[in-house]
């Protein structure tokens, strides 16, 4: 059981949950020959069993080279790549990944599509979950191995939830229909059809003495039902809209239910008569704004255990209520650019979850008001998260069809840094330095051999949004959203020249290779030449949309692209236009310059890919095939090739002169509804010697060019890569993801 060769086979037959499972169930017989190496198979195989149940079948030594060094998993891999590598293998060594925590206990796959809500069962032994695939599925927590897979409604189910007694699991669906179901034989125990719209959410109460079950509709009631009877005990009205959640108090004397009305109200259980309403909708409106202005969806709301306090969630904001006084206790803004889907209170302590629409889920301490950890691993929206019943663990569902169990404990303990996605590298020599923006307001220099940081700034007062190096690592400078440009000098980490030119933010920036002059472009259509040593510039005015990116060409001359559908040839000394190319009907996404600076290719959101020569001003070549937005394009070093990838995660390789395809590259088999490149293809590279391309998108990919086949697979922690650099001997390449964790590749030889 302590092989990657037996591991893969066993996968491929059985599924990950199942394997997990044995080491879960005889890890006392197992630690007997070796615990420690025990638990490196178990936990590679938590942390990675939903890519190795994904079709095509992962390469298991390449997932295992990810593992930490003194991993017994990682050796096996690595020997057994240096053993391939003979045979024309091609492996990656993730050379700065001790920087990385993983923070999951377990990542389970149990659905084909969005996973809704998931919980734990009152013993904590079990979890239940439900989605867009329509089924709920039931599982162990420490293992993710499948006790129950129903087929459980006619449309999606958007809530489930386990009984005080843990014998029924209750579902509700936008069928309209809510289920009971056998929690052990997965037998369908009874039919509730009494709402009239969809089925929000589903709460059963907290005690055995009677089973009770609060659901709540788009209809705009809520509903008690007592188990031993056919037909609902109580409706409670009075919202006067769709009612999203509902939640029995502790001590099951009071529901409270949150409405896109922009109310909370709390109701009492044995009359089911409405106790009072808290306007929430009130809250977030000015002194000189009407209520009617303000449109607030109340999401979701936990009790404390003391049931003194009630937490509401509401667009970006968490809400802490006094439970008598309707007083409001304390407001946290959780973030400026996305929306809170669940909340959650641990049991016992102050600590609260929170679900955020961007990904992650974060962790706030209600007594101090401070985020004490951000959980990040989700690739797509967090729909829900819930405690443990002891609060030792907490699980999160989500757009990714995955569930990840973590640990309370262990994730308070980590930092939250996150790296924007906006960088830039150098390689010099045998060195990579990294520029990289740390939590939108700092810059990090990070060595990519050592994992050695230095940070440049102290907190600014507007966004960092871009950044850059000089070629000869002495000066660094970064854009920010306030439309200003600043130059420090990395050897006293001082900001020594600013100028503020642009009117919108500042989205990219380049230095001259003599590193005299910062060009900058910007969301306000223009792109800025400044000589910060002289404090002389001039501004480049023709596009009449934002201008995407600019790329520098020889003799003072360089080449920008807009959302405007024009590619234009500027001579950045005198700032006039030399040449105007109308290249596409919809915004040019991006543009590749060809070696030998004869041609030039664009790409953009019409579907079409060109190639131009700058010699005629005219085009050569119109690529038609693409099925989506074509996103990148490059040449290859020997002029003859050029690569484009598109949405859809499709790679086609062209021949330059004659401007016909050559080869598609896409995986054979993957997953039903999943792109053949985990997403957008974002950023392509070839080798010096034309024969492999690298390319970047939902994950990284390597291509035989001859072929077009794929070599090599790494799967990043999070996905949506915007850019891959890629050092000139194609041995190492640096990359961030969409979760802020930076990659710095090397190519195991």
């Amino acid at each position: 059981m302590f092989s990657l060769d037996w591991i893969k086979a066993k996968t491929e037959l059985v599924g990950p949950a199942h394997l997990i499972h044995e080491y879960v169930e005889y890890s006392h017989i197992l630690d007997q020959k070796d615990s420690i190496v025990r638990e490196n198979f178990q936990e590679f195989l938590s942390l990675n069993g939903h890519l190795l149940g994904r079709q095509p079948f992962p390469n298991i030594i390449q997932l295992g080279l990810c593992q930490p060094e003194t991993s017994e998993v990682y050796q096996q891999a690595k020997l057994q790549a240096q053993q391939e590598l003979v045979k024309g293998a091609f492996y990656l060594e993730w050379i700065n990944k001790k920087s990385m925590k993983n923070l999951s206990r377990l990542v389970v796959r149990p659905h084909t599509d969005a996973v809704y809500h998931a919980c734990f069962s009152k013993d904590g032994q079990r979890i239940a979950s439900c989605g867009a695939d329509k089924t709920l599925q039931v599982f162990k927590a420490k293992s993710g191995e499948k006790l129950l897979e129903i087929k459980a409604h006619d449309d999606e189910v958007l809530c489930c939830a386990f009984s005080a007694d843990d014998r029924f699991v209750a579902t509700c669906s936008v069928d309209k229909k809510v289920k009971i179901w056998n929690s052990r034989t997965g037998q369908l125990v009874q039919v509730y059809e009494e709402h009239g719209e969809q089925v929000n959410c589903c709460q059963f109460n907290n005690t055995n003495d009677q089973l009770l079950l609060a659901t709540c509709s788009n209809d705009t009631y809520i509903k008690l039902w007592d188990l031993n009877k056919k037909h609902c005990r109580n409706t409670m009205f009075g919202h006067l809209n769709s009612v999203s959640h509902c939640r029995f108090s502790p001590d099951d004397k009071y529901v409270a239910s949150c409405s896109a009305d922009g109310t909370l109200k709390l109701w009492e259980v044995c009359s089911a008569n409405e106790l009072k309403t808290i306007d929430i909708k009130g809250f977030f409106r000015n002194a000189d704004e009407h209520q009617d202005d303000v449109e607030v969806l109340v999401k979701c709301c936990s009790w404390s255990a003391n049931c003194a306090t009630i937490m509401v969630a509401a667009k970006n904001r968490l809400l802490l209520l006094d439970v008598i006084t309707s007083d409001l206790l304390a407001e946290v803004l959780i973030s400026h650019h996305s929306t809170i889907q669940y909340c959650d209170f641990c049991p016992g302590n102050q600590l609260v979850t929170v679900a955020l629409s961007h990904y992650s889920v974060e962790l706030w301490n209600t007594e101090s008001f401070l985020k004490v950890a951000d959980c990040r691993g989700h690739l797509s929206w967090v729909h829900c998260v819930t405690f443990s019943p002891d609060g030792s663990l907490f699980l999160t569902s989500s757009d990714d069809q995955t569930i990840r169990i973590w640990e309370s404990s262990k994730v308070c303990k980590s930092s939250a840094v996150v790296l924007k996605r906006e960088l830039d590298v150098v390689f010099q020599d045998d060195e990579v330095m990294v520029l990289a923006i740390l939590n939108q307001k700092h810059l990090q220099l990070i060595n990519g051999n050592t994992g050695h940081t230095d940070y440049l700034t102290e907190a600014q007062e507007s966004l960092i949004c871009c950044c850059c190096l000089s070629e000869d690592l002495q000066y660094a400078a970064f854009g920010e959203e306030n439309g200003t440009v600043k130059v420090l000098k990395l050897s006293n980490r001082r900001v020594f020249k600013s100028r503020t030119g642009h009117e919108k933010s500042v989205q990219h920036c380049q230095f001259t290779s003599d590193g005299q002059t910062l060009i900058s472009s910007s969301d306000d259509s223009t792109i800025q030449v400044w000589n910060w040593q002289s404090e002389e510039y001039i501004f480049l005015k023709g596009h009449k949309e934002a201008v995407k990116n600019f790329r520098l060409l020889e003799n003072s001359r360089l080449l920008s692209w807009s959302f405007d559908g024009t590619v234009k040839v500027w001579n950045i000394c005198t700032g006039k236009i030399e040449e105007d190319f109308v290249c596409h009907e919809d915004a040019v996404l991006s543009c590749a310059i060809s070696p030998d600076a004869t041609k030039f290719s664009s790409t953009s959101a019409d579907k079409t890919a060109k190639i131009w020569s700058f010699e005629s001003s005219s085009v050569l070549h119109e690529l038609n095939g693409h099925k989506g937005c074509v996103r990148c394009c490059t040449f290859s070093f020997d002029n003859k090739l050029l690569a484009t990838g598109d949405d859809n995660g499709e790679i086609r390789i062209w021949d330059v002169s004659r401007g016909e395809l050559l080869h598609l590259c896409s995986p054979v088999n993957v997953d039903e509804g999943e792109s053949t490149h985990g997403g957008w293809v974002t950023d392509l590279c070839f080798s010096p010697e034309s024969n492999m391309l690298v390319s970047c998108g939902g994950y990284l990919k390597w291509w035989n060019v001859t072929t077009g086949e794929s070599l090599q697979t790494f799967y990043t922690n999070g996905t949506n890569l915007k850019s891959i650099y890629v050092s000139p001997s194609f041995k190492v390449y640096v990359t961030i993801d969409n979760l802020g964790i930076l990659y710095v590749l090397q190519m195991l030889e």
